[in-house]
């Protein structure tokens, strides 16, 4: 028995879609699936939690964006009991970029249904008050969490979902937001033990994956099977200087440039001096002075393509 959580408003409507082909190939297949349609924000984590409180094996199929990937993260109860596999039909699909994964959906369908390899990832949390949130892709503070809940409330994501194009969507909304943004001081302790200031800062993100925003490659090095977050601050550069490397980190070439500092660690406590826009896999969060992000100890076996 297969279980498909599919959220039919991604991609601007585009899982509806894709959802009604997938459907017709799994009933040409005689293949046994049971069905979960979203239907609003946060619906997916109630769905995955209430199929994974009886705390046994199973396979969940995600069809959504990085999005809806985060929603199911958040709501399995044990990550070690569940495979998963994804279709990925988001405008940025940052999840299955990092991990090679096809964004054919009936191509990934077959390799869903006969699996040739699998992977074992960690799954990054984020915790800020009394509150914690997974996370799949990454989590930040600053420009890029502000570039998030920008594009979540901006027409322009619709707009280019429906030319296919919906991944630029944040780097339009980031060239704009750069204008007006005033970095600030920023404390990161790594691990406990590790203290660093940064003065002038545009943000920091914890990165389980190497991409984040439609493709920027921010933590070329990211590996989330290897046990630890990147950490990437930018810090104490002029704002076209900024602006000017913002398109060269599609190809992760900016970390070749000073103010751009990486690290690798198991826990990350960022506090900022003011308050600021937090995301976790581009879901935003409340303005936040300080968060702390750490991988959960168990990891989630990944269906590959």
């Amino acid at each position: 028995m297969y279980t498909f959580i599919v959220n039919p408003n991604a991609r601007s409507g585009l899982g509806q879609k894709v959802w009604k082909d997938i459907e017709r190939s799994l009933e040409e297949r005689g293949v046994d699936y049971k069905a979960y349609l979203t239907k609003y924000q946060r619906h997916a984590t109630g769905i995955a939690r209430a199929l994974t409180c009886d705390r046994e094996p199973c396979t969940l199929i995600v069809l959504g964006g990085d999005g809806t990937v985060n929603e199911v993260m958040n709501g399995i109860t044990d990550l070690s009991l569940v495979t998963f596999g994804y279709i990925p039909i988001g405008s940025s699909n940052d999840f299955a970029r990092g991990l090679g994964l096809t964004t054919d959906p009936l191509t990934a369908l077959g390799h869903i249904l006969a699996p040739a390899k699998y992977t074992y990832i960690n799954v990054g949390a984020m915790s800020y008050q009394d509150k914690r949130r997974r996370f799949a892709v990454s989590t930040g503070i600053g420009f890029d969490a502000g570039v998030c809940h920008q594009v979540v409330v901006s027409r322009l994501k619709v707009l280019l979902n429906k030319i296919g194009l919906g991944k630029l969507s944040y780097a339009g909304v980031a060239l704009s937001l750069m204008m007006s943004l005033k970095p600030g001081k920023m404390t990161v302790t790594l691990d406990d033990s590790r203290k660093m200031e940064f003065e002038s800062v545009y943000f920091t993100a914890a990165m389980n994956s190497r991409y984040e925003g439609g493709g920027f490659k921010f933590c070329p090095d990211a590996d989330p099977s290897d046990g630890l977050l990147d950490i990437i601050v930018i810090a104490n550069m002029p704002k076209l200087k900024a602006l000017a490397l913002l398109p060269t980190a599609f190809k992760g070439w900016h970390v070749r440039f000073k103010g751009i500092h990486i690290f690798t660690c198991r826990k990350a406590d960022i506090v900022s001096r003011t308050p600021l826009p937090v995301h976790t896999d581009g879901e935003p969060v409340f303005l936040q002075r300080h968060i702390c992000a750490f991988l959960e100890p168990q990891k989630i076996k990944i269906i590959l393509s």
